[in-house]
């Protein structure tokens, strides 16, 4: 399976209330950071089988508009083993129910999301399973790609989200029409 770990974008302050807090949407810049990744996304021909969500709406708005602008047509999957409060054993149940799929993209918070990377990386030994969960850091809207096979997992990339406006801007660039200056 190709495990596509997103930060859910930019949603502004953390508000003080907790009730409010879960409603919090995205802000411009982070509608923007999901629509340049989704084109980034696009140029690298990456599409999903299957996406999951978590509840909070900064994550649902997230992953549709990436899934949106990305061509997935299925409906959003919303679990609460991407909430802020999840554990990693819910972590590995979803991922056990989405084993069927080739391309899975999750969408999740801080400080959970950055931990269960850091787990299934895992620092190993030869003779065991990971003990020690890897240390990485996924700012809003980055995108981490694992490969996971039997053990541990792969990192294959991580889109920041500063790389991926550096390569939106650049094939904004490169697409546009020369005319002629006459």
């Amino acid at each position: 399976m190709n495990l596509f770990i997103l930060r859910h974008a930019s949603a502004g302050l953390r508000r003080a209330n907790p009730i409010l807090d879960v409603k919090r949407p995205l802000d411009k810049d982070g509608k923007a950071q999901c629509l340049q990744l989704a084109h980034v996304l696009n140029a690298l021909n990456l599409s999903f089988d299957c996406v999951v969500s978590s509840p909070l709406k900064r994550s649902l708005q997230t992953a549709q508009l990436v899934a949106t602008e990305t061509g997935y047509e299925q409906k959003i999957l919303i679990s609460n083993a991407l909430s802020p409060t999840a554990t990693f054993a819910q972590f590995q149940r979803l991922l056990r129910e989405c084993s069927a799929f080739e391309n899975v993209l999750v969408v999740g918070h801080n400080p959970n999301i950055t931990q269960f990377v850091g787990h299934l990386l895992g620092v190993g030994t030869t003779e065991g399973p990971a003990s020690s969960p890897a240390r990485i850091r996924l700012r809003k809207g980055s995108l981490a790609r694992l490969s996971l096979q039997r053990g541990t997992a792969v990192l294959q990339s991580l889109l920041d989200p500063r790389v991926v406006r550096a390569l939106y801007t650049t094939s904004i660039k490169s697409s546009r029409r020369k005319t002629s200056r006459k």
